[in-house]
């Protein structure tokens, strides 16, 4: 006797839509694509724009068969599904020569346009590392690039919210060119939050100008602002302050060596934004910019600082001492720093003491990372006033520098120290120690 029945259908044929698309999610565009031809429901599922809201393009610097199809699979993406875009990052990674930045920004140049007729609800953009000062980057291809991305940003200013451009390297006027371009519908921007670290180029003294200071003044909804100190002045401080004090939440400074930092900036100008803006908290960020006076003139007592990171990157100099900073200025913070980072070398002087008196005195403090000279004795001291309560640490990360290439020693005291406080490293602290040779 046949058995008239149907095939019995697989499993797979009556898959939730919700697994459906988890299963999408973590397939690359090849693998999508084919998923796409096993059945009309699985097409479907392949066009839910759900899976296409997030995206990051790497096209890389170096000369290969793969950039090619990496340009190609970047215009391919933008035609079928730039539609339902929301959040876009865009990785150029250290272009090898002119060549490679003239196809990039042609590729751009057809991507970006593509994009901004299509699409409507991009909210996020983010651009890093570019360096456009290089000397890859040749004035046209330069010129031309920027142009792309300002003309894009103009199609999208009325609902893009956030924008990284982190590393582009302009000058001042290409800068504000494209920061002007969030606010070229209405001659104001909402964008909540703008990041312009190392922006500008080098050695530019962007806080005396003019033409900066008017181009911030079109930001009306700032909630987190990231910029170099170059940048700061009473100008800006009093810009934030009129436009932007009842969003603004933080500030996130980074202060180069190579970037001018020289400017007078009174404290009252930072405590009418304090006063303005009760919610703000201030993060600053120091690479090798590390003598007293330097950081003295900066960091004022009336900054509303909760991070500070200070990092002198190996560089040692017997003519310069941490102990001022560490006894008389960042004390001045104790009531409301939360997070110090401090990487240095003090191959010259020793600063157990002093370092250890600054932890017990900051009443907030939950983070602190150290790569520094110091003792074993030090990370036990820390532990033991942890556990009798006279300090809220919550994250110790300490790198203990040695003049040794041996250092069984401290490893042997150091697995002691842990097994002495287990049970609070274990239950209460994300807790990282190690002895490092520094030779």
């Amino acid at each position: 006797m046949e058995d008239d029945s149907e095939p019995e259908q697989s499993c797979w044929a009556y898959l939730p839509d919700v697994c459906l698309s988890n299963m999408f999610w973590w397939l690359d565009d090849r693998d999508r694509s084919r998923a796409a031809l096993v059945c009309k429901k699985w097409n479907q599922a392949m066009y839910s724009g759900s899976l296409w809201r997030t995206r990051t393009i790497t096209f890389s610097g170096r000369p290969s068969r793969s950039n090619t199809s990496e340009f190609e699979s970047a215009l391919w993406y933008v035609k079928r599904f730039g539609k339902y875009l929301e959040h876009l990052e865009i990785k150029f990674l250290n272009p090898y020569n002119a060549v490679l930045t003239r196809k990039f920004q042609v590729t751009m140049r057809g991507l970006l346009s593509r994009l901004g007729k299509c699409n409507s609800r991009l909210v996020s953009l983010t651009i890093q590392h570019l360096e456009l000062d290089r000397l890859v980057w040749k004035n046209g291809i330069r010129t031309q690039f920027i142009k792309n991305v300002s003309t894009f940003l103009k199609r999208m200013s009325k609902h893009l919210d956030y924008l990284n451009l982190k590393g582009a390297r302009v000058t001042l006027e290409e800068g504000c060119e494209l920061l002007s371009s969030l606010s070229y519908l209405k001659n104001k921007s909402f964008a909540s939050e703008i990041n312009i670290e190392d922006f500008f180029s080098h050695h530019l003294s962007i806080y005396s100008s003019p033409l900066f200071h008017q181009t911030m003044s079109t930001f009306r909804n700032l909630v987190i602002l990231t910029l170099n100190y170059n940048c700061i002045s009473d100008e800006l401080l009093e810009i934030l302050c009129e436009h932007n004090a009842h969003s603004l939440w933080t500030i996130n400074i980074k202060c180069h060596i190579h970037d001018p930092h020289g400017q007078v900036v009174w404290g009252m100008s930072w405590a009418n934004l304090a006063k303005r803006a009760p919610k703000l908290k201030v993060n600053f960020f120091f690479e090798r910019v590390m003598k007293h006076n330097s950081l003295a003139r900066i960091l004022l007592v009336e900054i509303p600082l909760r991070s500070i990171s200070l990092r002198s990157c190996y560089f040692s100099d017997p003519d310069w001492s941490m102990r001022p900073t560490l006894t008389y200025l960042l004390p001045a913070y104790k009531h409301i720093l939360q997070k110090l980072t401090l990487e240095f070398n003090n191959d010259h002087e020793l600063l157990d003491e002093e370092l250890l008196q600054l932890v017990l005195s900051c009443e907030r403090l939950f983070f602190l990372k150290v790569w520094a000279f110091l003792s074993v004795a030090f990370v036990e001291r820390l532990l033991q006033n942890r556990a009798e309560g006279k300090c809220v640490l919550c994250t110790m990360k300490v790198r203990i520098y040695t003049t040794r290439h041996e250092t069984s020693e401290e490893d042997r005291l150091l697995r002691d120290i842990y097994k002495k406080f287990r049970n609070l490293i274990d239950s209460e602290l994300n807790y990282f120690v190690i002895a490092y040779p520094m030779v």
